[in-house]
């Protein structure tokens, strides 16, 4: 009888794990402007582990994020209240620069300070590629030698 007692509670408890359980994944993007907002919308709300989600996956993005993340963390609850309850307004013109390639300018309600993303097309999935916008990070000007170097 006892078994039977255990059994049953086993059996529920591993029921109530799996109801527990809401690793819901992210929508898909359907295309640039929506890839943008999925991603805008979760680094407001503070959700910076969904907008990973969004953005493409490499080490120079994640830190840019985790530095994001630090940041937004750091700054007083009343400005996380703000960003959290901000709308997203995209400015236009959306330039795209190819068929998988976007320059996307947005800005929040809360601050109205406009700023960019690069949306690109990755296996057919819309991402944010932060280090797009860092053109020292991705691609340094090789080292020229200064004309008037005294040294030889």
């Amino acid at each position: 009888m006892k078994w039977m007692n255990t059994a049953s509670f086993l059996l529920f408890l591993l029921a109530a794990a799996a109801c527990g359980t809401n690793d819901k994944a992210p929508a898909a993007s359907e295309n640039n402007i929506d890839a943008a907002r999925n991603f805008i919308r979760a680094a407001l709300d503070g959700k910076f582990n969904e907008a990973r989600d969004y953005m493409v996956q490499d080490s120079l993005n994640n830190n840019l994020l985790d530095l994001a993340e630090r940041s937004y963390k750091n700054s007083p609850q009343d400005t996380r209240d703000g960003y959290r309850a901000s709308s997203i307004r995209f400015h236009q013109p959306i330039v795209n620069l190819n068929d998988s390639t976007s320059v996307i300018v947005y800005s929040n309600s809360y601050k109205n300070d406009p700023d960019t993303l690069r949306v690109i097309r990755v296996n057919n999935e819309w991402r944010v590629d932060l280090k797009s916008l860092y053109p020292a990070m991705t691609d340094p000007a090789p080292l020229q030698p200064s004309p008037t170097d005294s040294i030889k």
